[in-house]
């Protein structure tokens, strides 16, 4: 006869009889836990130095030491470090499945412009791989100024569509008076014309990806990137610095979670339309 108390009262193991092992589950970036001691629940964002970043719906992150103590749908895991392979970006910059192995397409006839050239960068950063893919060209527009003449010169089509993205699209500003004349016009139907309703391209950075409580206000009269320098102390004399600076704020861009939703779903909307089948 089976003896289920054992025969050996001194053996090792006798505490864990019985308990059901804790699954180990490594941390593999989006995965959603919760934290069991305080209800924290977030997506992993990165593994680092044995600890695991956490962030909420609400944008907000925490670290914490890998191990236990964590819940996935409720029920106690433990979380590894990643393996080597699974560290690989599964998503790209914007939140897209990475497509393996995907050379870059022919690039389409359809066009992305955007009015300037840190919002070129900034498209790039996070959108550049699902770019590739599609077979999209981003190109620099100097100014929202001279749309007229380039669709005058290169008129759109049904093949040959552009998208069209630009700073402080709002009531009554210049850029909504022209976008509102190109709607009317011509080439209406092959043009998009979307926009943030920030001063500058600088500010659909969040807050929270620099480190700050909000941006500064800047006076009217008073250049905003050279106010917007000085009011964090950096050097604004020159170009250079306004370079710089610019260079310091899309470090702190790792992925769509780092840009204020008014641009995220602008540029998604752009790619959407010149990616569409001709109709």
């Amino acid at each position: 006869m089976d003896d289920r108390y054992g025969s050996d009262v001194l053996a090792a193991g006798w505490r864990e009889r019985g308990v059901k092992p804790v699954p180990q589950v490594p941390a593999e970036v989006d995965l959603v836990v919760e934290v069991a001691a305080d209800g924290f629940c977030g997506a992993v964002t990165k593994v680092q130095g044995g600890t695991v970043e956490l962030e909420d719906r609400l944008g907000r992150r925490r670290l914490f030491p890998l191990g236990g103590g964590f819940l996935i749908d409720g029920a106690p895991v433990r979380l590894t470090v990643p393996a080597a392979s699974a560290q690989g970006p599964r998503r790209t910059a914007s939140g897209s499945f990475a497509v393996a192995d995907q050379r870059a397409r022919t690039a389409l006839p359809s066009r992305i412009l955007v009015e300037g050239r840190h919002d070129a960068e900034l498209v790039e950063k996070v959108w550049g791989a699902d770019l590739r893919v599609e077979g999209v060209v981003v190109e620099y527009l100097q100014g929202v100024d001279l749309l007229d003449d380039l669709l005058a010169a290169e008129p759109p089509s049904a093949r040959r569509r552009y998208g069209v993205l630009v700073d402080h699209l709002v009531p009554g500003s210049k850029e909504s008076r022209i976008a509102e004349a190109v709607a009317r016009g011509p080439h209406g139907r092959h043009v998009r014309i979307v926009g943030h309703p920030f001063v500058d391209v600088w500010q659909c950075v969040t807050p929270r990806a620099l480190g700050i409580a909000a941006w500064p206000e800047i006076p009217r009269g008073v250049d905003w990137k050279t106010g917007i320098c000085r009011a964090f102390g950096w050097p604004h004399e020159t170009q250079a610095d306004t370079a710089r600076a610019w260079q310091h704020i899309l470090s702190k861009v790792t992925t769509y979670r780092d840009l204020e939703p008014a641009l995220l779903g602008r540029v998604e909307e752009l790619i959407d339309f010149v990616t569409a089948p001709a109709g």
